[in-house]
C-alpha cells in the first residue's frame, strides 16, 4: 500500500514545530533559554497558541531542539563513515569530522557544547555511535578498552574541550588541531602511536558538499 500523503494541514503543522525548533536552536546557541515564550514564538513566526499545540513548556521545547541537533549531527556522520571497514577508522574519522564542524557550522555546535555531559548519555547523535563504534572496534581487536562507559567519559569530555577550544582560539587551525587529539586519543583505546598517526593522515571526506537540514544549522 502507498504511504499516506501528509495533507496539507499537516505540512503546517510540520513546519510550524521546524520553526519552533530551529528558533529555540538559536536561543541555546546564543545562551539565552530565559526568554518569555513570546519571544520564542516572535523568533519563529507563529502565533503563540500554535507554541502550546507542539509543547507544554519551553523545557520540552528545548529538549526537542537539543534532540533535533544530536540526530542531524549523528546522521552526518553515519552518511560520512558509511564506506568504513575498520571500527577503529569509523571512530576516529567521526570524531575528525566533529571537529571539524565546529567551525563550519557553529551555531549547531554550540547547540551541543550548551548541553555539554549529556552527550555522554544521550541516546541520539554522538554518544551512542560512539559507543558502537568502540564495542566493534574492542571486538575486532583494533581497541584494548575494558569499560566502555569509562572510555565514553574520556572521549566526551575530549570532545566537548576540543569544541570550547576552536571557539575560543579563532587563531588555532581547527584541522590540524582536532586531528592531533583524534590521535591521542587513538592511542589511549589501544592503537599504536604508528597506527593511530596514519588514520589520521588519511583524508576525510568533503565537508563543503554536505549541507545540513536548514532548520537545524546555519
Amino acid at each position: 500500500m502507498p504511504e499516506h500523503a501528509p495533507s496539507r494541514l499537516e505540512r503546517r503543522k510540520a513546519r510550524t514545530r521546524a520553526a519552533l525548533i530551529r528558533a529555540a536552536q538559536v536561543l541555546i546557541a546564543e545562551g539565552k533559554t530565559a526568554v518569555p515564550i513570546l519571544e520564542i514564538t516572535q523568533a519563529a513566526d507563529v502565533g503563540m497558541g500554535s507554541f502550546y499545540n507542539h509543547f507544554e513548556t519551553k523545557e520540552q521545547l528545548y529538549q526537542a531542539a537539543v534532540e533535533d541537533a544530536l540526530d542531524v549531527h549523528g546522521a552526518l556522520l553515519d552518511e560520512l563513515t558509511t564506506d568504513l571497514d575498520d571500527p577503529a577508522q569509523v571512530f576516529a574519522q567521526s570524531f575528525r569530522l566533529t571537529g571539524r564542524l565546529h567551525r563550519r557550522h557553529p551555531e549547531l555546535s554550540k547547540v551541543l557544547l550548551h548541553h555539554g555531559f549529556e552527550l555522554a548519555t544521550s541516546k541520539t547523535g554522538l554518544a551512542p555511535r560512539a559507543r558502537r563504534d568502540i564495542d566493534a572496534a574492542v571486538r575486532a581487536g583494533r581497541f584494548t578498552v575494558q569499560d566502555t562507559e569509562l572510555a565514553m567519559i574520556t572521549v566526551a569530555g575530549t570532545a566537548l574541550g576540543l569544541g570550547h577550544l576552536l571557539h575560543s582560539r579563532p587563531e588555532r587551525d581547527d584541522a590540524a588541531t582536532t586531528d592531533q587529539v583524534t590521535e591521542n586519543l587513538l592511542r589511549m583505546l589501544g592503537l599504536t602511536a604508528a597506527e593511530a598517526h596514519e588514520i589520521c593522515g588519511r583524508p576525510l571526506p568533503d565537508l563543503d558538499a554536505v549541507t545540513p537540514r536548514p532548520d537545524t544549522a546555519a
